[in-house]
């Protein structure tokens, strides 16, 4: 299994629309979900595209879970998506505070959809759909942001955007 390295913001993968995996890439993947999921506990992230570590595919992880990064974020397994869609959204909106492992040191405020119904492949190729809400639903928008070259600096408003440090002292995390 290779050792995967985080893309940082200004490579070009980042901004690029990623491809569609076809059914024979699926199943030649699976070593490179691994590599995925691991590089993203290493970090303790919440969620990881692959475009994170340099390959322009269609797929992510959301495996959301308290951790430094994210205190109060709720436990769900690790769930590779791949070739994700979001089918609905709600008009509700909700503004939170998000992260990026491409974009170290700092956060910002970004408005998301609070619920939305998405489809999504498995490992196996099964098809899945289903419905996220709250912070499931913002970490898969996240994700899926970074299969369409875009970033979540993008999505801010600029007085929202603040260093990890000066977030942690707004959320009580560290004095």
């Amino acid at each position: 299994m290779p050792s995967l390295d985080i893309t940082q913001l200004g490579n070009p993968v980042l901004r690029a629309q990623a491809a569609t995996l076809t059914s024979v890439q699926i199943e030649l993947s699976a070593p490179f979900f691994e590599s995925l999921k691991q590089i993203m506990g290493k970090y303790q992230g919440v969620g990881i595209a692959a475009p994170q570590v340099g390959q322009s595919i269609r797929a992510f992880i959301v495996a959301s879970r308290p951790n430094e990064r994210y205190p109060h974020a709720p436990l769900m397994e690790p769930t590779v998506m791949l070739n994700p869609e979001l089918l609905w959204q709600s008009d509700e909106m909700e503004k939170d505070w998000e992260g990026c492992l491409s974009i170290p040191g700092i956060r910002a405020k970004v408005s998301r959809h609070k619920r939305i119904q998405v489809r999504y492949q498995t490992e196996s190729g099964k098809v899945i759909e289903t419905e996220f809400d709250g912070f499931i639903a913002r970490i898969f928008q996240h994700e899926l942001d970074h299969l369409n070259g875009i970033v979540f600096l993008d999505r801010a408003d600029k007085l929202d955007v603040v260093t990890e440090s000066e977030y942690q002292k707004l959320m009580g995390i560290r004095q």
